[in-house]
């Protein structure tokens, strides 16, 4: 009976777009168990990815208005819900993923156990990351150049000035690899978070402040350490991930796949031409997803391989290698922003199609209109 509720939880994150799929084993309730309580995991089955008013979640989950917002602001600060403070408005409050969303707003609070349970659970969400990615491949800056056509959101320095919040957090994965002692030495502090998702972390302390030219110091800090820029799959991001292939899960998952450019969203693929290389090797080094090799003292490039990061070409003395667009039909859409990123994602699933969307607009629109005839008291 105990565990009813947290399979009720489990069942209403995999509802989400970003999924929580069943185990034979049962680790997810465990990981469910370890992070909610019994009151805050039935409080979390009244959230959707809609933000709401603490006024119409309570009316929603049958509590009083006091105490639904004493419990959403605790669950907010242990990184449980996610929730938006326009400026001069209440505050809102809706569902979190799991991941991309609960598992990351824990980076403070990790030890072997989580991380053994997450590990065990990973291979069950992978299988939710390839129908479509919550996160895309554009290349660094130093690997564009301007025959290439690149377009403002493939571009991180563009898609960082483009906002007005910044922060910088720890990544999750390579502090929970370091952990468990299997870490390597890229830099910790390097994922980037934008807008309402740096106010987010900001108020729960999951990151520091920065300005425009620590964020783009930062890029090019990642470029310098062979770290692939990973931002969210949309044209208008809420952050950027700056990612290792021994430590991030999705480039982890990414070199698994026997030729990852087929499931990568990346629109760039790297070109080699043979005759110029001098066999320096160091785009060998560079390399996240083992696409390039030496011949006879020349690069050799698989192309099934290459996820159009562009570190092996911003440090190619000779230009032996390049970026170059893919054709149209290779290239995967890029949602215009996070809104409809969430979509696409929920019907990739299956989870998220016109008429359960449309179903779940329609109940919130008229749970607030209850809420607004409810005494507020």
């Amino acid at each position: 009976m105990g565990n009813n509720i947290y399979r009720r939880l489990a069942k209403h994150l995999d509802r989400l777009p970003g999924g929580f799929p069943p185990t034979e084993s049962g680790v997810e309730l465990r990981i469910l168990q370890r992070l909610f309580t019994h009151d805050e995991a039935e409080l979390a089955l009244h959230l959707t990815l809609i933000p709401e008013e603490s006024r119409v979640v309570a009316r929603r989950a049958k509590i009083i208005l006091e105490e639904a917002e004493r419990r959403l602001n605790e669950m907010a600060g242990k990184g449980l819900i996610y929730t938006i403070k326009p400026k001069g408005m209440h505050t809102l409050y809706m569902a979190a993923q799991y991941v991309i969303g609960i598992w990351e707003y824990h980076v403070n609070d990790l030890d072997p156990d989580f991380i053994r349970d997450m590990n065990e659970y990973l291979p069950s969400l992978i299988e939710t990351w390839e129908k479509t990615p919550q996160l895309r491949t554009i290349p660094v800056g130093r690997s564009i150049s301007a025959p290439m056509g690149v377009l403002s959101y493939e571009k991180a320095e563009d898609l960082v000035r483009a906002q007005k919040r910044f922060l910088v957090a720890p990544c999750i994965c390579r502090r929970e690899h370091k952990m468990i002692g299997q870490g390597c030495d890229k830099p910790e502090e390097s994922c980037l978070v934008f807008g309402t998702g740096a106010d987010y972390y900001r108020r729960n302390g999951l990151g520091r402040v920065i300005d425009l030219e620590e964020t783009l110091d930062i890029l090019k800090k990642a470029d310098r350490a062979g770290l692939v820029l990973q931002p969210s799959n949309a044209r208008r991001i809420i952050n950027i991930c700056c990612c290792c292939g021994c430590c991030c899960q999705v480039l982890k998952n990414l070199k698994r796949h026997p030729e990852p450019a087929t499931i990568v969203s990346s629109p760039f693929i790297a070109a080699a031409d043979a005759d110029t290389c001098e066999g320096c090797g160091v785009c060998i080094d560079r390399c996240q997803m083992e696409a390039l090799r030496m011949e006879d003292e020349k690069v050799v490039l698989d192309a099934n391989r290459c996820i159009g990061c562009g570190l092996c070409v911003s440090t190619c003395p000779t230009g032996s290698l390049t970026l170059v667009r893919k054709p149209e039909s290779e290239q995967k859409q890029v949602p215009g922003n996070m809104v409809e990123a969430a979509i696409s994602l929920g019907r990739a699933r299956g989870k998220l199609g016109p008429l359960s969307l449309a179903k779940m607009q329609l109940k919130s629109k008229l749970d607030r209109l209850l809420a607004n005839k409810r005494p507020k008291g």
